[in-house]
């Protein structure tokens, strides 16, 4: 179907498009749709009150463990892999209700995510927060995967600044935005709040 044209007027879609192309977007989770950031400080602060966390402004590295003292890593990484912390991670503000007008303008989208190492909590809870979030149905549009050049897709939307693996990438890498990642000049970026513009960019240049 690359190349269907949709015909809507400037009135009836937030694009402002009069044709546009089908694409399969791929949006990663955990950063983009799910607010992990945000939680884990949350859940710092219940659990170790008088340690103060990295502030989410002060992150530097686009892994957690990294942006914190060895002594402290252990104590970091038993908060995310607990029982019930994916699942429990609020979305990022904008992020359900532009996955849905994805959906409604005919995009076909996709939930690639990574799983962490320590999967015994991690797998299981990625299905169970977007059941909770978007849907049992938006289950089937999780894409599992420790290497996502080795999945299809126009567009990938993830908070990662460098992604490789097996393949060259067959998708373009749209960067949400995170101060993790700001050092990355050279690939586009946006967030839930601009979302529309940096994709309606995208869709015409493709239809060039």
């Amino acid at each position: 179907m690359r190349g269907c044209s949709v015909a809507r007027s400037r009135a009836q879609s937030p694009f402002a498009f009069s044709s546009f192309l089908f694409m399969l977007i791929l949006l990663d989770q955990d950063g983009v749709l799910a607010d992990f950031e945000h939680a884990f400080l949350e859940a710092w602060r219940l659990q170790y009150p008088d340690i103060a966390p990295v502030s989410y402004q002060d992150r530097k590295s686009f892994y957690i463990l990294q942006d914190y003292p060895p002594e402290l890593r252990d104590k970091a990484e038993a908060l995310y892999t607990a029982p019930g912390f994916i699942r429990n991670v609020p979305p990022v503000a904008g992020a359900v209700e532009a996955f849905n007008e994805l959906l409604a303008l005919g995009m076909d989208v996709r939930i690639c995510t990574s799983p962490l190492s320590q999967f015994e909590n991690c797998v299981a809870e990625k299905y169970l927060w977007v059941e909770k979030h978007l849907g049992r149905e938006a289950t089937n549009r999780l894409i599992l995967t420790k290497d996502k050049t080795l999945v299809r897709g126009d567009i990938l939307i993830d908070d990662k600044p460098n992604i490789s693996g097996a393949m060259r990438p067959r998708w373009k890498h749209i960067l949400y935005d995170a101060p993790y990642n700001r050092e990355r000049k050279d690939l586009p970026r946006m967030t839930w709040q601009n979302w529309r513009n940096v994709l309606a960019g995208e869709l015409y240049r493709s239809d060039e």
